[in-house]
């Protein structure tokens, strides 16, 4: 008798939860590819540590994960696998370059004449010189927060001013005092059709006074961030974005409801330190800080062969490579045939232990009739000869 092959299962195992987020099971085909100073193996076996150089390892710390790395960005880089690792640095700030909301302006609002001998003159500290108001953080580029206040004021049907100011301050190089006579804040002017849709915002040019800016994004581009103490502005050394601050009217309308805003949106953050780590089905890990942001640091390889029955088992629920198994190829889990990634979660044995103690048991009880068998002829063979 010769035995004629050994077949490896690789089907499927139940993937059960374990809370650790460096546990992945691979729900479809595909194995880790773990590397120990450039010798590569192969395996299912999801449960991974981090070592003392941030660097995702097996439960042994000898072997890396590999996988592909991110550039300054945060983007992919696929195509070359690396050691993948976790980057515990901060999180750099960001400087806000655009802000977007939805606004709606009550057309009921009571009207506030800003001309005339009987003019109302816009005045921050003072409610009855504006109709309403509303506040939005942005960031420097050094990630210090400030306020942006815009306040709306409706002049006349179908138009309203609105006057932005950050920290209390007119968004200038010299953070200019909005109370002040000489230096009095800038107002753009909303302009809305018989049906309330907002048809105009013009903002006076600065360098033309005669032709004034037409555009639905106001922008602020001289301002100079800073704080003011003592009713003192000191600039803080810290700078606006390079390409101003956006602020997007054209999401704001004019209709008989309450003047509302929707939770404005902006793109600046403060520094962040990292929180926690997830990793999604495609295997892209994110690092979540204390601003909110979150950012790729790394994404799990996974590799396929043509022939898995040819991979040489080495121990360790690791296999390498052979002729008769093929290279393997690399690529993102759910791409292609590859299947996802479970954080959190292992892969249990594909080996039923019900199924397979159930076999023994038989395969004992066929053993022992067997024996019992031969045992009888034995003893009836042994009778007979004694007969004779």
């Amino acid at each position: 008798m010769r035995l004629a092959n050994v077949s490896q299962q690789f089907t499927q195992g139940d993937i059960n939860n374990t809370g650790n987020v460096l546990d992945m099971g691979i729900n479809g085909s595909g194995f880790f590819t773990m590397s120990n100073n450039g010798s590569i193996t192969y395996t299912r076996a999801g449960t991974f540590k981090v070592d003392n150089a941030g660097f995702i390892t097996n439960t042994d710390y000898t072997s890396r994960l590999q996988g592909y790395g991110v550039d300054a960005n945060g983007k992919i880089i696929n195509g070359v696998l690396t050691d993948l690792k976790i980057d515990t640095s901060n999180l750099a700030p960001k400087s806000t370059s655009l802000v977007t909301s939805s606004i709606n302006l009550n057309s009921s609002a009571t009207k506030i004449v800003d001309t005339g001998a009987n003019a109302v003159v816009f005045d921050p500290t003072k409610l009855a010189t504006y109709t309403k108001s509303f506040s939005t953080p942005i960031y420097d580029t050094q990630g210090n927060s400030h306020v942006m206040d815009q306040y709306f004021v409706k002049t006349d049907d179908n138009t309203w001013k609105v006057y932005t100011l950050v920290d209390g301050r007119n968004p200038d190089a010299t953070g200019s005092d909005p109370s002040d006579p000489a230096t009095p804040p800038v107002a753009s002017t909303l302009t809305f059709d018989s049906s309330g849709n907002l048809t105009q915002v013009s903002t006076p040019d600065p360098l033309d006074p005669l032709k004034p800016i037409i555009s639905s994004d106001l922008k602020l581009t001289g301002w100079v961030p800073g704080t003011v103490t003592n009713g003192k502005f000191t600039p803080n050394g810290a700078a606006a974005n390079a390409n101003g601050v956006t602020i997007s009217m054209a999401k704001t309308t004019q209709f008989n409801a309450d003047t509302a805003r929707s939770i404005p949106t902006q793109d600046g953050y403060a520094t962040g330190q990292i929180t926690n780590l997830t990793i999604d089905g495609t295997g892209t890990l994110f690092a979540n800080f204390s601003n909110n942001q979150s950012k790729a640091i790394g994404q799990v390889a996974l590799a396929s062969f043509t022939n898995e029955q040819g991979l040489q088992a080495v121990g360790g629920t690791s296999w390498k490579e052979t002729f008769a198994s093929g290279i393997p190829g690399y690529d993102a889990p759910e791409t292609g045939t590859l299947g996802s990634i479970a954080s959190n979660s292992l892969e249990e044995s594909n080996v039923n232990l019900t199924n397979e103690l159930v076999d023994l048991i038989k395969g004992q009880s066929n053993y022992q009739a067997n024996a019992k068998t031969i045992s009888t002829q034995s003893t009836i063979m042994q009778t007979i000869i004694q007969m004779t």
